[in-house]
Protein backbone atom coordinates (compact mmCIF):
# COMPACT_ATOMS: atom_id res chain seq x y z
CA UNK A 1 0.00 0.00 0.00
CA UNK A 2 2.63 2.54 1.04
CA UNK A 3 4.99 1.24 -1.68
CA UNK A 4 2.50 2.09 -4.44
CA UNK A 5 2.03 5.66 -3.18
CA UNK A 6 5.82 6.06 -2.88
CA UNK A 7 6.36 4.74 -6.38
CA UNK A 8 3.86 7.25 -7.78
CA UNK A 9 5.60 10.09 -5.96
CA UNK A 10 9.05 9.04 -7.22
CA UNK A 11 7.77 8.76 -10.78
CA UNK A 12 6.42 12.31 -10.61
CA UNK A 13 9.73 13.60 -9.17
CA UNK A 14 11.78 11.73 -11.79
CA UNK A 15 9.58 12.91 -14.65
CA UNK A 16 9.79 16.52 -13.40
CA UNK A 17 13.57 16.24 -13.05
CA UNK A 18 13.95 15.00 -16.65
CA UNK A 19 11.83 17.82 -18.00
CA UNK A 20 13.73 20.35 -15.85
CA UNK A 21 17.06 19.15 -17.22
CA UNK A 22 15.70 19.37 -20.72
CA UNK A 23 14.54 22.98 -20.32
CA UNK A 24 17.30 23.98 -17.89
CA UNK A 25 14.78 24.81 -15.09
CA UNK A 26 15.13 21.87 -12.70
CA UNK A 27 13.83 23.61 -9.53
CA UNK A 28 10.79 25.09 -11.25
CA UNK A 29 9.86 21.77 -12.84
CA UNK A 30 10.32 19.87 -9.56
CA UNK A 31 8.13 22.40 -7.73
CA UNK A 32 5.48 22.22 -10.42
CA UNK A 33 5.51 18.42 -10.38
CA UNK A 34 5.20 18.19 -6.58
CA UNK A 35 2.43 20.82 -6.61
CA UNK A 36 0.41 18.94 -9.25
CA UNK A 37 0.91 15.68 -7.32
CA UNK A 38 -0.32 17.36 -4.11
CA UNK A 39 -3.41 18.76 -5.90
CA UNK A 40 -4.18 15.33 -7.27
CA UNK A 41 -3.85 13.74 -3.81
CA UNK A 42 -6.05 16.46 -2.28
CA UNK A 43 -8.80 15.75 -4.84
CA UNK A 44 -8.69 12.09 -3.92
CA UNK A 45 -8.90 12.89 -0.16
CA UNK A 46 -11.81 15.24 -0.82
CA UNK A 47 -13.65 12.44 -2.66
CA UNK A 48 -13.02 10.20 0.38
CA UNK A 49 -14.37 12.94 2.66
CA UNK A 50 -17.49 13.32 0.46
CA UNK A 51 -17.98 9.56 0.52
CA UNK A 52 -17.76 9.51 4.32
CA UNK A 53 -20.42 12.22 4.62
CA UNK A 54 -22.74 10.45 2.21
CA UNK A 55 -25.81 8.94 3.89
CA UNK A 56 -26.61 6.83 0.82
CA UNK A 57 -25.05 3.65 -0.39
CA UNK A 58 -22.20 4.57 -2.76
CA UNK A 59 -18.89 3.10 -3.87
CA UNK A 60 -15.70 4.50 -2.33
CA UNK A 61 -13.13 6.30 -4.54
CA UNK A 62 -10.99 3.89 -6.55
CA UNK A 63 -7.35 4.53 -5.78
CA UNK A 64 -4.87 1.77 -5.15
CA UNK A 65 -2.58 2.13 -2.18
CA UNK A 66 -3.22 3.67 1.20
CA UNK A 67 -6.47 5.38 0.18
CA UNK A 68 -7.97 2.09 -1.01
CA UNK A 69 -6.98 0.32 2.23
CA UNK A 70 -8.39 3.20 4.28
CA UNK A 71 -11.70 3.14 2.40
CA UNK A 72 -11.96 -0.64 2.79
CA UNK A 73 -11.44 -0.38 6.57
CA UNK A 74 -14.00 2.42 6.85
CA UNK A 75 -16.48 0.42 4.77
CA UNK A 76 -15.98 -2.56 7.08
CA UNK A 77 -16.56 -0.42 10.20
CA UNK A 78 -19.66 1.09 8.61
CA UNK A 79 -21.16 -2.32 7.92
CA UNK A 80 -20.39 -3.51 11.45
CA UNK A 81 -21.91 -0.36 12.95
CA UNK A 82 -24.99 -0.85 10.78
CA UNK A 83 -25.38 -4.41 12.04
CA UNK A 84 -25.00 -3.27 15.64
CA UNK A 85 -27.57 -0.52 15.10
CA UNK A 86 -30.01 -3.02 13.64
CA UNK A 87 -29.45 -5.36 16.55
CA UNK A 88 -29.93 -2.57 19.13
CA UNK A 89 -33.03 -1.40 17.30
CA UNK A 90 -34.39 -4.92 17.51
CA UNK A 91 -33.63 -5.08 21.24
CA UNK A 92 -35.30 -1.70 21.76
CA UNK A 93 -38.37 -2.77 19.80
CA UNK A 94 -38.68 -5.95 21.85
CA UNK A 95 -38.18 -3.97 25.08
CA UNK A 96 -40.90 -1.51 24.12
CA UNK A 97 -43.21 -4.35 23.12
CA UNK A 98 -42.56 -6.17 26.41
CA UNK A 99 -43.04 -3.09 28.59
CA UNK A 100 -46.08 -2.14 26.56
CA UNK A 101 -47.63 -5.50 27.47
CA UNK A 102 -46.97 -5.03 31.19
CA UNK A 103 -50.01 -4.45 33.43
CA UNK A 104 -48.07 -1.65 35.17
CA UNK A 105 -47.19 1.84 34.01
CA UNK A 106 -43.49 2.28 33.26
CA UNK A 107 -41.81 5.67 32.83
CA UNK A 108 -38.10 6.36 32.28
CA UNK A 109 -37.02 9.62 33.91
CA UNK A 110 -33.88 11.62 33.22
CA UNK A 111 -31.59 13.47 35.60
CA UNK A 112 -34.03 16.35 36.21
CA UNK A 113 -37.09 14.12 36.30
CA UNK A 114 -37.92 14.67 32.64
CA UNK A 115 -39.80 11.95 30.77
CA UNK A 116 -37.62 10.01 28.35
CA UNK A 117 -40.04 7.17 27.56
CA UNK A 118 -43.39 5.81 28.75
CA UNK A 119 -45.55 2.82 27.90
CA UNK A 120 -49.28 2.76 27.12
CA UNK A 121 -50.32 2.07 30.73
CA UNK A 122 -48.72 5.37 31.73
CA UNK A 123 -51.42 7.15 29.72
CA UNK A 124 -54.19 5.08 31.34
CA UNK A 125 -52.96 5.38 34.94
CA UNK A 126 -51.19 8.76 35.03
CA UNK A 127 -52.23 10.58 31.88
CA UNK A 128 -48.67 10.56 30.48
CA UNK A 129 -48.71 10.51 26.67
CA UNK A 130 -45.79 9.26 24.66
CA UNK A 131 -44.19 10.79 22.63
CA UNK A 132 -46.22 14.00 23.13
CA UNK A 133 -44.88 14.47 26.67
CA UNK A 134 -41.27 13.71 25.76
CA UNK A 135 -38.74 15.80 27.77
CA UNK A 136 -41.47 17.28 29.99
CA UNK A 137 -40.92 17.04 33.74
CA UNK A 138 -43.24 14.59 35.46
CA UNK A 139 -43.99 16.95 38.38
CA UNK A 140 -45.20 19.58 35.88
CA UNK A 141 -47.74 17.13 34.43
CA UNK A 142 -48.84 15.54 37.72
CA UNK A 143 -49.02 18.23 40.37
CA UNK A 144 -49.00 16.46 43.71
CA UNK A 145 -46.79 17.56 46.66
CA UNK A 146 -46.19 14.01 47.86
CA UNK A 147 -45.08 12.94 44.37
CA UNK A 148 -42.51 15.74 44.19
CA UNK A 149 -41.10 14.80 47.60
CA UNK A 150 -41.08 11.13 46.61
CA UNK A 151 -39.07 11.76 43.44
CA UNK A 152 -36.53 13.93 45.27
CA UNK A 153 -35.98 11.84 48.40
CA UNK A 154 -36.75 8.26 47.38
CA UNK A 155 -33.18 7.31 46.49
CA UNK A 156 -31.94 8.75 49.78
CA UNK A 157 -34.38 6.93 52.07
CA UNK A 158 -35.72 3.44 52.60
CA UNK A 159 -39.22 4.40 51.62
CA UNK A 160 -40.80 1.45 49.84
CA UNK A 161 -43.33 3.25 47.71
CA UNK A 162 -45.92 5.97 47.38
CA UNK A 163 -49.66 5.40 47.28
CA UNK A 164 -51.83 8.03 45.65
CA UNK A 165 -55.05 8.35 43.71
CA UNK A 166 -54.82 8.18 39.93
CA UNK A 167 -55.06 11.66 38.34
CA UNK A 168 -57.07 10.21 35.45
CA UNK A 169 -59.30 7.65 37.21
CA UNK A 170 -60.88 8.89 40.46
CA UNK A 171 -61.13 6.08 43.01
CA UNK A 172 -58.20 4.14 41.54
CA UNK A 173 -55.31 3.73 43.99
CA UNK A 174 -51.81 3.47 42.54
CA UNK A 175 -48.58 2.35 44.17
CA UNK A 176 -45.50 4.11 42.76
CA UNK A 177 -42.01 2.69 43.01
CA UNK A 178 -38.79 4.36 41.89
CA UNK A 179 -35.71 2.40 40.84
CA UNK A 180 -32.46 4.35 40.19
CA UNK A 181 -30.26 3.01 37.40
CA UNK A 182 -27.56 4.14 35.00
CA UNK A 183 -26.18 7.64 35.43
CA UNK A 184 -28.75 9.47 37.58
CA UNK A 185 -31.67 7.99 35.65
CA UNK A 186 -34.76 6.52 37.30
CA UNK A 187 -37.38 3.95 36.38
CA UNK A 188 -40.82 4.84 37.74
CA UNK A 189 -43.40 2.05 37.95
CA UNK A 190 -47.04 2.46 38.93
CA UNK A 191 -49.39 -0.45 39.59
CA UNK A 192 -53.07 -0.58 40.39
CA UNK A 193 -53.64 -1.70 43.99
CA UNK A 194 -57.30 -0.69 44.24
CA UNK A 195 -58.53 -4.25 44.76
CA UNK A 196 -55.77 -4.97 47.28
CA UNK A 197 -56.68 -1.86 49.24
CA UNK A 198 -60.34 -2.81 49.12
CA UNK A 199 -59.61 -6.32 50.36
CA UNK A 200 -57.41 -4.96 53.17
CA UNK A 201 -60.14 -2.55 54.18
CA UNK A 202 -62.69 -5.40 54.26
CA UNK A 203 -60.30 -7.43 56.41
CA UNK A 204 -59.78 -4.54 58.82
CA UNK A 205 -63.52 -3.90 59.05
CA UNK A 206 -64.22 -7.59 59.66
CA UNK A 207 -61.61 -7.83 62.43
CA UNK A 208 -62.86 -4.66 64.10
CA UNK A 209 -66.53 -5.67 63.91
CA UNK A 210 -65.88 -9.26 65.02
CA UNK A 211 -63.78 -8.06 67.95
CA UNK A 212 -66.49 -5.67 69.08
CA UNK A 213 -69.15 -8.37 68.78
CA UNK A 214 -67.06 -10.87 70.77
CA UNK A 215 -66.17 -8.44 73.54
CA UNK A 216 -69.72 -8.25 74.99
CA UNK A 217 -70.39 -12.01 75.43
CA UNK A 218 -66.87 -12.52 76.79
CA UNK A 219 -67.48 -9.79 79.36
CA UNK A 220 -70.69 -11.51 80.44
CA UNK A 221 -68.99 -14.91 80.68
CA UNK A 222 -66.10 -13.43 82.62
CA UNK A 223 -68.54 -11.81 85.06
CA UNK A 224 -70.33 -15.08 85.76
CA UNK A 225 -67.01 -16.87 86.26
CA UNK A 226 -65.94 -14.24 88.78
CA UNK A 227 -69.22 -14.89 90.61
CA UNK A 228 -68.37 -18.56 90.78
CA UNK A 229 -65.06 -17.64 92.41
CA UNK A 230 -66.90 -15.93 95.26
CA UNK A 231 -68.70 -19.17 96.10
CA UNK A 232 -66.03 -21.66 95.08
CA UNK A 233 -66.30 -23.52 98.42
CA UNK A 234 -69.71 -24.78 97.31
CA UNK A 235 -68.22 -26.56 94.29
CA UNK A 236 -66.20 -29.77 94.23
CA UNK A 237 -62.43 -29.45 93.68
CA UNK A 238 -62.60 -30.80 90.11
CA UNK A 239 -65.19 -28.18 89.15
CA UNK A 240 -63.10 -25.45 90.76
CA UNK A 241 -60.16 -26.47 88.56
CA UNK A 242 -62.39 -26.32 85.46
CA UNK A 243 -63.69 -22.88 86.41
CA UNK A 244 -60.10 -21.69 86.86
CA UNK A 245 -59.20 -22.95 83.38
CA UNK A 246 -62.26 -21.21 81.91
CA UNK A 247 -61.25 -17.94 83.57
CA UNK A 248 -57.71 -18.29 82.21
CA UNK A 249 -58.93 -18.90 78.66
CA UNK A 250 -61.51 -16.10 78.92
CA UNK A 251 -58.80 -13.68 80.01
CA UNK A 252 -56.63 -14.82 77.11
CA UNK A 253 -59.50 -14.24 74.66
CA UNK A 254 -60.05 -10.76 76.11
CA UNK A 255 -56.37 -9.93 75.63
CA UNK A 256 -56.56 -11.20 72.07
CA UNK A 257 -59.61 -9.07 71.30
CA UNK A 258 -57.99 -6.02 72.89
CA UNK A 259 -54.88 -6.50 70.73
CA UNK A 260 -56.98 -6.97 67.58
CA UNK A 261 -58.88 -3.76 68.34
CA UNK A 262 -55.60 -1.93 68.96
CA UNK A 263 -54.26 -3.09 65.58
CA UNK A 264 -57.49 -2.07 63.89
CA UNK A 265 -57.27 1.42 65.38
CA UNK A 266 -53.62 1.76 64.35
CA UNK A 267 -54.40 0.76 60.77
CA UNK A 268 -57.40 3.02 60.35
CA UNK A 269 -56.20 6.07 62.30
CA UNK A 270 -55.12 8.75 59.81
CA UNK A 271 -54.39 11.46 62.36
CA UNK A 272 -50.87 12.75 62.79
CA UNK A 273 -49.41 10.97 65.86
CA UNK A 274 -46.71 13.61 66.42
CA UNK A 275 -48.94 16.33 67.86
CA UNK A 276 -48.36 15.56 71.56
CA UNK A 277 -45.26 15.69 73.73
CA UNK A 278 -44.60 12.34 75.42
CA UNK A 279 -42.61 12.27 78.65
CA UNK A 280 -40.92 9.00 77.87
CA UNK A 281 -38.84 8.73 81.10
CA UNK A 282 -42.02 8.92 83.22
CA UNK A 283 -43.67 6.36 80.96
CA UNK A 284 -40.73 3.97 81.28
CA UNK A 285 -40.87 4.33 85.08
CA UNK A 286 -44.47 3.08 85.02
CA UNK A 287 -43.57 0.22 82.67
CA UNK A 288 -40.65 -0.67 84.95
CA UNK A 289 -43.02 -1.06 87.93
CA UNK A 290 -45.54 -3.07 85.89
CA UNK A 291 -42.80 -5.36 84.61
CA UNK A 292 -41.85 -6.19 88.21
CA UNK A 293 -45.47 -7.15 88.84
CA UNK A 294 -45.54 -9.31 85.70
CA UNK A 295 -42.33 -11.00 86.80
CA UNK A 296 -43.88 -12.05 90.14
CA UNK A 297 -42.21 -15.05 91.65
CA UNK A 298 -39.74 -15.27 88.74
CA UNK A 299 -37.67 -12.59 90.52
CA UNK A 300 -36.20 -11.04 87.38
CA UNK A 301 -33.52 -8.39 87.80
CA UNK A 302 -34.46 -5.12 86.10
CA UNK A 303 -32.24 -2.21 85.09
CA UNK A 304 -33.55 1.09 83.74
CA UNK A 305 -31.21 3.66 82.19
CA UNK A 306 -33.14 6.68 80.98
CA UNK A 307 -32.23 10.21 79.89
CA UNK A 308 -34.61 12.35 81.99
CA UNK A 309 -34.45 15.29 79.55
CA UNK A 310 -35.16 13.24 76.41
CA UNK A 311 -38.81 13.50 75.40
CA UNK A 312 -40.56 12.56 72.19
CA UNK A 313 -43.25 13.91 69.92
CA UNK A 314 -45.89 11.25 69.47
CA UNK A 315 -48.99 9.52 70.75
CA UNK A 316 -48.70 8.57 74.41
CA UNK A 317 -51.08 5.62 74.29
CA UNK A 318 -49.50 4.12 71.18
CA UNK A 319 -45.94 4.49 72.45
CA UNK A 320 -46.90 3.01 75.82
CA UNK A 321 -48.40 0.01 74.03
CA UNK A 322 -45.26 -0.51 71.93
CA UNK A 323 -42.73 -0.11 74.76
CA UNK A 324 -44.71 -2.24 77.23
CA UNK A 325 -45.16 -5.03 74.68
CA UNK A 326 -41.40 -5.26 74.14
CA UNK A 327 -40.63 -5.21 77.87
CA UNK A 328 -43.32 -7.75 78.82
CA UNK A 329 -42.17 -10.05 75.99
CA UNK A 330 -38.66 -9.93 77.44
CA UNK A 331 -40.02 -10.80 80.90
CA UNK A 332 -42.06 -13.74 79.56
CA UNK A 333 -39.15 -15.23 77.61
CA UNK A 334 -36.43 -14.76 80.22
CA UNK A 335 -35.94 -17.53 82.81
CA UNK A 336 -36.28 -16.98 86.55
CA UNK A 337 -33.80 -14.51 88.06
CA UNK A 338 -32.80 -13.44 84.55
CA UNK A 339 -31.78 -9.90 83.64
CA UNK A 340 -33.87 -7.38 81.65
CA UNK A 341 -32.20 -4.06 80.80
CA UNK A 342 -34.06 -1.02 79.46
CA UNK A 343 -32.30 1.97 77.90
CA UNK A 344 -33.68 5.27 76.62
CA UNK A 345 -30.97 7.37 75.01
CA UNK A 346 -30.09 9.75 72.21
CA UNK A 347 -27.27 9.83 69.64
CA UNK A 348 -26.54 11.39 66.26
CA UNK A 349 -29.06 9.08 64.55
CA UNK A 350 -32.00 9.94 66.82
CA UNK A 351 -33.68 8.56 69.94
CA UNK A 352 -33.59 4.88 70.87
CA UNK A 353 -35.45 2.60 73.27
CA UNK A 354 -33.55 -0.64 73.81
CA UNK A 355 -34.52 -3.76 75.75
CA UNK A 356 -31.83 -6.38 76.36
CA UNK A 357 -32.43 -9.74 78.05
CA UNK A 358 -30.44 -12.90 78.67
CA UNK A 359 -33.35 -15.19 77.94
CA UNK A 360 -34.01 -18.00 75.50
CA UNK A 361 -32.97 -16.16 72.35
CA UNK A 362 -34.39 -16.58 68.86
CA UNK A 363 -32.92 -18.43 65.87
CA UNK A 364 -31.90 -16.28 62.89
CA UNK A 365 -34.49 -17.75 60.51
CA UNK A 366 -37.35 -16.46 62.68
CA UNK A 367 -36.22 -12.85 63.13
CA UNK A 368 -37.66 -11.43 59.89
CA UNK A 369 -41.12 -12.87 60.69
CA UNK A 370 -41.47 -11.82 64.32
CA UNK A 371 -43.65 -8.80 63.47
CA UNK A 372 -46.16 -10.90 61.52
CA UNK A 373 -49.55 -11.35 63.14
CA UNK A 374 -49.92 -14.54 65.19
CA UNK A 375 -46.39 -15.68 64.32
CA UNK A 376 -44.78 -17.62 67.16
CA UNK A 377 -41.35 -19.18 67.33
CA UNK A 378 -42.61 -21.83 69.76
CA UNK A 379 -46.39 -21.91 69.47
CA UNK A 380 -47.09 -24.16 72.44
CA UNK A 381 -44.82 -22.30 74.85
CA UNK A 382 -46.11 -18.88 73.73
CA UNK A 383 -49.72 -19.89 74.35
CA UNK A 384 -48.83 -21.29 77.77
CA UNK A 385 -47.36 -17.92 78.70
CA UNK A 386 -50.50 -16.09 77.63
CA UNK A 387 -49.12 -14.48 74.48
CA UNK A 388 -51.49 -13.48 71.68
CA UNK A 389 -48.92 -13.35 68.86
CA UNK A 390 -49.89 -9.73 68.13
CA UNK A 391 -47.55 -7.79 70.42
CA UNK A 392 -44.71 -7.20 67.95
CA UNK A 393 -47.20 -6.52 65.14
CA UNK A 394 -48.56 -3.69 67.29
CA UNK A 395 -45.01 -2.47 67.92
CA UNK A 396 -44.29 -2.40 64.19
CA UNK A 397 -47.45 -0.41 63.37
CA UNK A 398 -46.77 2.11 66.13
CA UNK A 399 -43.20 2.67 64.96
CA UNK A 400 -44.28 3.06 61.33
CA UNK A 401 -46.81 5.71 62.36
CA UNK A 402 -44.05 7.56 64.25
CA UNK A 403 -41.52 7.28 61.43
CA UNK A 404 -39.42 4.81 63.40
CA UNK A 405 -38.15 1.28 62.90
CA UNK A 406 -37.59 -1.91 64.90
CA UNK A 407 -34.23 -3.72 64.96
CA UNK A 408 -33.87 -7.18 66.48
CA UNK A 409 -30.64 -9.00 67.33
CA UNK A 410 -30.84 -12.41 68.95
CA UNK A 411 -28.99 -15.68 69.37
CA UNK A 412 -30.37 -18.88 70.89
CA UNK A 413 -29.22 -19.31 74.48
CA UNK A 414 -27.70 -15.83 74.69
CA UNK A 415 -30.73 -13.57 74.81
CA UNK A 416 -32.18 -10.87 72.58
CA UNK A 417 -31.97 -7.14 71.93
CA UNK A 418 -35.00 -5.21 70.70
CA UNK A 419 -34.34 -1.59 69.71
CA UNK A 420 -36.88 1.04 68.64
CA UNK A 421 -35.28 3.83 66.61
CA UNK A 422 -36.91 7.25 66.17
CA UNK A 423 -35.71 10.02 63.82
CA UNK A 424 -34.26 13.22 65.21
CA UNK A 425 -37.24 15.25 64.00
CA UNK A 426 -39.38 13.47 66.63
CA UNK A 427 -37.12 14.46 69.52
CA UNK A 428 -37.89 17.22 71.98
CA UNK A 429 -36.28 17.99 75.33
CA UNK A 430 -37.68 18.75 78.73
CA UNK A 431 -35.92 22.11 79.08
CA UNK A 432 -37.29 23.21 75.68
CA UNK A 433 -40.84 22.37 76.74
CA UNK A 434 -40.37 24.14 80.08
CA UNK A 435 -39.12 27.24 78.25
CA UNK A 436 -42.18 27.22 76.01
CA UNK A 437 -44.49 26.79 79.00
CA UNK A 438 -42.87 29.70 80.87
CA UNK A 439 -43.10 31.98 77.84
CA UNK A 440 -46.76 31.14 77.28
CA UNK A 441 -47.47 31.75 80.96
Amino acid sequence: MVREDLQRFLIVVLFSLIIGLAVSHVAICLLAGVTLFSIWQYRILYRVYTWLLSRKESNPPEQSGLVDALCSEIDFLRNRQRQRTQKLTGYLSRFQAATGALPDAVIILGVRGEIEWANDKAREYLGIRWPQDNRNRLVNLIRHPRLNEFLVKNHETSEKGLQLESPTNPGQILELRLVPYGESQKLLMARDITEIQRANQMRRDFIANASHELRTPLTVISGYLEGFDDDKEQFPEQLQSQIKQMRTQTARMQRLIDDLLTLSVLETNKQDPLKDTVRVPDMLGSIYQEAQGVSGIMNHIFYLESDPDLWLKGNTRELYSAFSNIVFNAVQHTPAEGIVRMRWYEDDQGAHFEVIDNGEGIAQEHLHRLTERFYRVDKGRSRDKGGTGLGLAIVKHVLVRHGGSLHIVSEPGKGSTFRCDFPRKNITHRFNENSVDSLSA
